[in-house]
């Protein structure tokens, strides 16, 4: 099987890489822009990679798209912080890049497994989130973080479209905050630059207080990558076809706390490593505003927890990973490496 990965370098994309050229005998299509996070695959005779733009190398896209049986569009722009800064950057790359290549699977009749979100349930009042019931609620529109939930959105939308009226061989995932080796630059320093794991771990290494958004009581199912990436490779592979046109949560209902429980366990964790156990003793959490942190135009959701029973029957997946496992897992992968 010939796998067409775009955005192979991001967080899903290297993990995802790394598994299928240990685990199958798949061969990689791949591009990005950078290729940091693929050191492990770049020399490994199955992995194809091509440094490119996929809003500027569409001759190459498009022959791969052809030559390829599954095609997995990875790239986009998730980080909150850039919603609100940039929502015209977010809505170009997120919506109508990712819209050209789903109508050039539509055309060649390729198979796309393509990254919905947790976030487009929004603000939806249901206490667990099920994938065909539960209803998508969006703030108003100068609330300007809703634009990537909503441009994610449309794209599952207009996927369900094509393959309910063309015939579209698709599978929608949603990722519930994953996390794990490879996720963001733990030394950015610039206030939401990453997502909440990393900044938490790179403001406790470079001396910093951690800043609790609302005073961080907001809920999150947090699941570690590999988990991820078993569900990705169950979908991919998928001989059966029960992934075949559907939507499933990919996420650890289990573990959903806090993001000021999860500052917590991290300030604990890293005192356990020698270079940065000073750092962490003198780690403060300290609660900011959402408007201050991020602006005007952010609206948060105290609660986002996934059903995952689809995914349990049809895939034969459960997450396995307990989030203090998984944390030490991360925190080694970054302090250690």
């Amino acid at each position: 099987m010939n796998i067409l990965i775009l955005g192979a370098n991001g967080f899903i994309g290297s993990n995802l890489s790394e598994a299928i050229l240990t685990k199958t005998s798949w061969q990689i299509h791949a591009i990005d822009m950078a290729q940091d996070k693929l050191s492990s695959c770049l020399e490994h005779e199955r992995f194809n990679f091509f440094s490119g733009d996929i809003t500027v190398d569409k001759d190459w896209i498009n022959a791969h798209i052809k030559k390829c049986d599954v095609v997995l569009p990875l790239v986009a722009i998730a980080t909150p912080a850039t919603y609100v800064q940039n929502p015209l950057k977010v809505f170009e790359l997120d919506f109508e890049a990712n819209l050209e290549i789903i109508r050039q699977c539509v055309k060649e009749k390729k198979r796309l497994i393509f990254p919905s979100t947790s976030e487009v349930y929004g603000m939806c009042p249901d206490p667990i989130f099920d994938e065909e019931e539960s209803n998508l609620v969006m703030g108003p529109v100068h609330k300007e973080r809703w634009i990537y939930s909503t441009s994610k959105q449309l794209l599952d939308r207009v996927i369900y479209a094509y393959g309910k009226h063309h015939e579209l061989d698709y599978t929608l995932f949603r990722p519930f905050n994953w996390y794990g080796p490879k996720l963001d630059n733990i030394f950015n320093p610039k206030p939401g630059g990453s997502r909440v794991l990393t900044q938490f771990i790179g403001n406790i290494l470079r001396g910093e207080d951690i800043m609790l958004v609302d005073g961080g009581e907001q809920k999150r199912s947090f699941m570690h990558i590999d988990d991820g990436v078993d569900a990705l490779l169950r979908i991919i592979e998928n001989k059966d076809k029960t992934a075949a046109s559907r939507i499933f949560n990919i996420g650890n209902p289990t573990e959903n706390i806090s993001i000021r429980t999860l500052a917590e366990m991290l300030v604990e964790y890293i005192k356990s490593y020698p270079t940065y156990a000073e750092a962490a003793a003198k780690t403060k959490l300290i609660d900011v505003d959402a408007k201050q942190y991020y602006g005007s135009g952010y609206q948060d959701v105290s609660l986002r927890v996934p059903a995952i029973e689809r995914a349990e029957k049809y895939l034969g997946w459960t997450p396995k990973i307990k989030l203090e496992e998984g944390l030490r897992k991360t925190l080694d992968y970054y302090l250690q490496s």
